[in-house]
């Protein structure tokens, strides 16, 4: 035998020995103790034996070392958190068929879980996954034996109607009784309002008697819950060897990478993945260049065009903006990724939510983006220069696109113009009375002369058709000038003539009224 073996053999015989040295002590003075008693009147002794009985039950500490309290709580703990992982992923798995059928049979579902789960754990292996991991196992306490024997089956049985059956039979008559009392369309009856009542009361009293059993284990550490207290089940270390030490080793692991994570989550939107993803692909760019530039080789002239006008997304259509498909779509990055998407679609990539709105192009590649886009990626990189989708360019700047219109040549005022020999183009203002002997003289407006044949030989097809156009609004602005001073004319004579037959109709007015006056 090892001497390790035989010194730990050696502290439980010790043990043993003063465990039972300690239990002839107490029974002594509970023999004294009761002798007092037993002297005293009838009512009293009765009362007194009762009060110690239920006191020494109290202060009695014959059951699990005080250690040991934490890994029994901690294994309820365990077990209530594992069921309600299983039960997530339930109901994950039974998303697909509507999210009702875990609200409508969730019941049915912790049952399930609960029988499959007892089955694996305290029925096969004594323990129950939170136990297990505490190194603690069930134990038949009626027995007073050292080698703690395994729960009968019964007892485990039992275990599993209450805590299984009787749970989902008081879950299942809780949910009976409320839709009862919320259905307003006919009234509860006496019998439904009494056994509500007796529900309540049923329910507070289970509440108050667990947390007097656990108030109990708190003191003793013997049973945990009040299933356990009524069946004699105990928790209780699987091997006398067991580390009564806590290690904080999985703790303080826990805590480091932690607090990494929450360091990188804070650090990596400072940093910029995209800057750092460009900075390692120019530098593998030039280790590249450099290693093919030591082994004397160089890269061809069509992979430096491919290098310098492929782009990630140059393959989209000129509507479609890159930064809006590339961010509903962050997966598809190959061409034939997107025509296959594009496919049951009728071959059309992007959408209208994909199309360009407000509408920049990126300096100095001349690629057409968003403005919101565009300006957005410019400003993330800070200075440092936005890689193109399109053509893989740097860009630092955005203008507004101009449509590709061909802006005309303005030419400076400055330069003196040339007066040629053709004519000058003017207009007459027309005096509204046309019978008044003087009339005004009104200066021409000088125009601009035409260009001569040679200034207009140099011009371009584009500028002649602009002249021409000129010209023949100048034309238009005459004939319509022409055509108002003739109408203003007649309009001057119609009332000159209405005003002399008015004139005439007063004139003979008074030659009546002077014949009338004479008579």
């Amino acid at each position: 035998m090892p001497h390790a073996d035989f010194a730990a053999a050696q502290e439980r015989i010790a043990a043993r020995r003063a465990q039972r040295a300690r239990a002839q002590h107490e029974a002594a003075a509970t023999h004294a103790s009761a002798l007092s008693i037993a002297r005293l009147p009838f009512p009293l002794n009765r009362v007194g034996s009762a009060g110690l009985s239920v006191w020494d039950a109290i202060k009695g500490r014959d059951g699990t070392r005080p250690e040991f309290r934490v890994g029994q709580v901690d294994a309820e703990l365990l077990d209530d958190e594992l069921l309600e992982l299983l039960k997530g992923q339930v109901a994950e798995g039974f998303k697909c068929f509507g999210s009702h059928i875990t609200d409508s049979y969730a019941p049915e579902i912790m049952l399930a879980l609960r029988l499959v789960l007892f089955k694996l754990s305290i029925w096969n292996n004594n323990a129950s996954y939170g136990a297990h991991l505490q190194g603690l196992r069930y134990t038949d306490a009626r027995t007073s034996a050292p080698d703690r024997p395994p729960p009968k089956n019964w007892q485990k049985a039992a275990y599993g109607v209450i805590t299984i059956g009787g749970r989902y039979a008081w879950t299942k008559w809780e949910e009976y009784l409320l839709s009862t009392s919320e259905d307003y369309t006919r009234p509860q009856s006496d019998t439904l309002k009494l056994a509500g009542s007796i529900t309540e009361y049923l329910d507070s009293a289970h509440d108050v008697a667990s947390l007097t059993s656990f108030l109990v284990f708190l003191v003793n550490g013997r049973y945990r819950t009040l299933t356990d207290r009524l069946l004699r089940l105990r928790l209780t270390p699987i091997s006398h060897s067991t580390s009564r030490e806590v290690s904080f080793e999985y703790l303080n692991r826990q805590l480091v990478w932690h607090a990494f994570t929450e360091f990188l989550l804070f650090l990596l939107p400072l940093v910029g993945i995209s800057r750092w993803r460009r900075i390692l692909s120019r530098t593998w760019r030039k280790l590249q260049s450099s290693l093919l530039a030591l082994l004397g080789r160089a890269p061809t002239s069509s992979e430096d065009d491919d290098d310098k006008t492929a782009g990630e997304l140059a393959f989209l259509p000129e509507r479609t903006c890159a930064i809006c498909y590339r961010d509903q779509n962050p997966t598809t990055t190959t061409e034939a990724d997107i025509m296959a998407q594009s496919a049951g679609s009728g071959g059309v990539v992007g959408s209208a939510a994909t199309d360009i709105t407000n509408p920049y192009e990126a300096v100095p590649c001349g690629c057409i983006y968003c403005f919101a886009c565009l300006a957005q990626r410019i400003a993330n990189e800070e200075g440092e220069g936005w890689t193109c989708l399109r053509c893989g360019e740097t860009v630092n700047e955005c203008r507004p696109w101009n449509g590709d219109i061909i802006e005309e040549r303005r030419v400076s005022q400055s330069q003196p113009s040339q007066i040629g020999s053709g004519k000058s183009v003017g207009f007459a203002a027309v005096s509204s009375h046309p019978d008044e002997e003087s009339e005004e003289k009104v200066s021409l407006a000088e125009v601009d002369p035409m260009p001569e044949q040679e200034e207009l030989s140099g011009a371009t097809a584009d500028e002649e058709g602009e002249m021409g156009l000129e010209r023949a609004r100048g034309l238009d602005l005459g004939q319509s000038l022409d055509e108002s001073a003739e109408w203003a004319r007649a309009s001057d004579d119609q009332s000159d003539s209405d005003q002399q037959s008015e004139e005439y109709d007063e004139d003979e007015e008074e030659e009546g009224e002077e014949l009338e006056y004479d008579q």
